[in-house]
């Protein structure tokens, strides 16, 4: 494999891993920010060792546990375990002689939880429209500053600085990693989906520059919206949404012009059969949970 081919393989499997190592990470370090440089650090030594010492039988593993040392090693330089012990006291349940956290019980534990939670506080309200889009995609999505200025035709410095300010705002509001209970539920899942059908819509119909649509944007949002969906399965407002973007998606093949790089008559069958497919199943999953809750209320 040529290093080209390696780094092609790092990209995509940070672009799947990246969500659960942050959101794992999260949980631990209790911030967003620091999660998010301590798995940047693993993707670096990604980057060095692996066109060298080839790719690992379990990439997102390796990732993972070495994001876990680079935590580890923070920890101990900066000899914050004692505060470290105070916050997190009952989740690390560690000794006060011990010389580091017990990350390998905590970083094991579900990680559908982990994702959830992380969805959750990405697009906390305390953060502008704006910010809450960038640190999805970021977080989420897995996307670079770079790409993500690309996909909303803005300013690269513009977008960097959204993402430190929204990263430095959850910190110093200390928004509790966790999922919303009760009446919070509702409004925190709307905008949740609020932001997600955001990103759709600008890559359905663009509102800057000369394409008309951002296929990229759309299929990140799908992306989302089914993650969302396969975590908080009992919701029928995430399975519309998904239902109504899966359609919209189908159609949009009709809307590129003759210019644009289709693809052949063969592969939009294809693909509108599948998302048609989709967006059958998302409704009558949405269907039977609503028929559900007017049985039980």
């Amino acid at each position: 494999m040529t290093s080209t081919d390696t780094h092609r393989a790092i990209d995509a499997v940070w672009r799947i891993e990246s969500a659960r190592i942050i959101a794992g990470l999260a949980r631990i370090v209790r911030d967003v920010g620091l999660a998010e440089e301590l798995a940047q650090d693993a993707l670096v030594a990604a980057l060095q060792q692996w066109p060298e010492s080839g790719i690992p039988d379990n990439p997102g593993a390796w990732l993972m546990a070495t994001a876990k040392h680079r935590a580890i090693d923070m920890f101990r330089r900066n000899k914050r375990l004692e505060r470290k012990h105070e916050e997190l006291g009952r989740e690390l349940q560690a000794q006060q002689e011990m010389a580091v956290p017990d990350f390998n019980a905590a970083l094991d534990d579900d990680i559908g939880d982990d994702l959830l939670r992380l969805v959750f506080i990405s697009c906390h309200p305390i953060l502008s429209t704006e910010a809450r889009v960038a640190l999805t995609l970021r977080l989420l999505g897995g996307l670079t500053t770079e790409e993500i200025a690309r996909a909303f035709l803005a300013p690269e410095p513009t977008v960097a600085q959204r993402i430190v300010r929204a990263k430095r705002t959850l910190s110093e509001a200390r928004v509790p990693f966790e999922v919303p209970r009760g009446p919070d539920l509702a409004a925190r899942l709307s905008s949740v989906l609020e932001v997600i059908y955001l990103i759709f819509n600008e890559g359905y119909a663009a509102t800057a520059g000369e394409d008309w649509m951002r296929p990229a944007l759309c299929e990140d949002a799908l992306r989302l919206g089914r993650i969302v969906a396969e975590l908080v399965p009992n919701e029928p407002e995430v399975h519309g949404l998904v239902a109504l973007m899966e359609i919209q998606a189908s159609r949009s093949m009709a809307r590129v012009g003759p210019s644009s790089a289709a693809p052949t008559a063969r592969t939009r069958c294809k693909l509108q059969s599948l998302r048609a497919t989709r967006e059958r199943a998302c409704r009558r999953r949405r269907t039977g949970h609503a028929s559900w809750r007017s049985t039980m209320s």
